[in-house]
């Protein structure tokens, strides 16, 4: 079965690509200063990120400036129990890194020594787009929906952030069963938070 989403889905992901990399520094250099301004920051624990890829918003800038009692982590695709979820791994830069199946770089570590998305205090996740009540499209795979399943029904933490540039914003995303809502979204310009979510 088709998503009819996947139209929109490219155009928001060509809209990124031809970002120029002047903004796209400029762009990572705000989101860092927004990320970090977050009321729910923790002051210890684990906040997980992504690696930038297909025009993504980085956030090197955002690692890099973490406060020390936070420790900074990756996602790695974890089928070990049979179930398809994300698993996190602390990373510095330098720590060896191989590819996963979508050719997204990811910590070179064991399955067991993997954190559960549970274990998360933080996740800054990536989106295709957004829209002002926190709604989500990502790339359609459901790896960050299968993952946060439970915080459909309790509050966090993990607190779920998304990040974007702002043209990545539309008026309004149908929600699906399995999504799972975010508590705010980042980009350049502004933070949203959703009502209710502060």
């Amino acid at each position: 079965m088709t998503d009819p989403r996947n139209a929109l889905r490219q155009q928001l992901r060509q809209t990124r690509r031809n970002i120029p990399p002047q903004q796209r520094i400029a762009a990572a250099e705000s989101l860092a200063g927004r990320l970090l301004a977050l009321p729910f920051l923790p002051g210890r624990g684990h906040v997980a990120g992504y690696w930038a890829m297909d025009g993504e918003i980085a956030l090197h800038v955002f690692q890099l400036r973490l406060p020390p009692g936070l420790v900074y982590c990756l996602p790695v695709l974890d089928t070990s129990d049979g179930e398809s979820r994300l698993g996190f791994a602390p990373w510095r830069s330098g720590d060896p890194l191989v590819s996963n199946r979508y050719g997204i770089p990811e910590p070179d570590v064991e399955p067991s020594s993997l954190l559960g998305p549970e274990d998360m205090d933080l996740v800054v996740m990536p989106l295709v787009g957004f829209d002002p009540a926190g709604n989500r499209l990502g790339m359609g795979a459901g790896w960050y929906d299968r993952s946060f399943a439970f915080r459909r029904t309790r509050p966090g933490p993990p607190w779920l952030v998304g990040a974007a540039f702002s043209r990545q914003q539309v008026a309004a995303l149908a929600r699906q069963d399995w999504d799972v809502p975010l508590d705010a979204v980042c980009t350049e310009l502004e933070t949203h938070i959703p009502d209710g979510n502060e």
